[in-house]
């Protein structure tokens, strides 16, 4: 069993990727097999909704979110961090999710997950609802913890400062872990995935 931990940080060891590297020591200890991602500052565009993806099976954008999409098919799980601009994700992080999501969600759903907000301050819980939401619309369980998934610092050192934050990134792997031996101990007694209905389209506005 494997997880892909995706840093939305420009920063590739900041605040966000402390979190993460506790989250991933505590699935090792589990024996879950994990990866962080580091997203970095490439120049990721936005999604420009025109669902050329829906025809060749891949964004038509050629960059680091068709790679990803790819690795992400060989995993079991996710945790995707960001840090806190303005009370809210990396702005690179959304546009990387939104193609990502939308072009090869298939490679994602069904699959637990998990967000991590990380600020010096406050904006973390709104940051994380947006994040979570990618998951909820795409058939996947979202791993939670015993306090919301978030760090506080404005340095990785002091992050490594925040005992409740670290503990709750410890808690959130064990329950991550959790979750995968459930699931594969379920595939191992025949119990499948659901199959969801064709899905339904409904505008408010005819």
């Amino acid at each position: 069993m494997k997880v892909l931990l995706i840093n939305g940080s420009s920063h590739r060891n900041g605040c966000t990727y402390t979190a993460l590297e506790e989250i991933s020591i505590a699935l090792n200890k589990e024996g879950i097999n994990t990866e962080i991602f580091q997203l970095g500052n490439p120049e990721i565009r936005d999604c420009s909704g025109c669902k050329a993806c829906k025809k060749i099976g891949k964004c038509v954008y050629d960059d680091i979110v068709n790679a990803f999409v790819e690795k992400a098919k060989g995993f079991d799980g996710f945790v995707f961090g960001t840090p806190v601009y303005y009370a809210h994700p990396a702005g690179r992080l959304l546009s990387f999710m939104d193609r990502a999501f939308y072009s090869g969600s298939n490679a994602f759903a069904y699959k637990p997950a998990a967000a991590v907000a990380s600020a010096r301050r406050s904006g973390t819980t709104a940051s994380f609802d947006v994040i979570n939401k990618y998951f909820s619309i795409n058939n996947m369980p979202i791993i939670t913890s015993n306090y919301w998934n978030n760090i506080h610092g404005n340095t990785p050192e002091e992050a490594k400062q925040d005992s409740e934050g670290l503990q709750t990134m410890r808690n959130l792997a064990k329950n991550m872990a959790w979750i995968l031996k459930c699931i594969e101990t379920g595939k191992k007694m025949g119990i499948t995935k659901p199959e969801a209905e064709e899905k339904i389209r409904t505008n408010f506005i005819r």
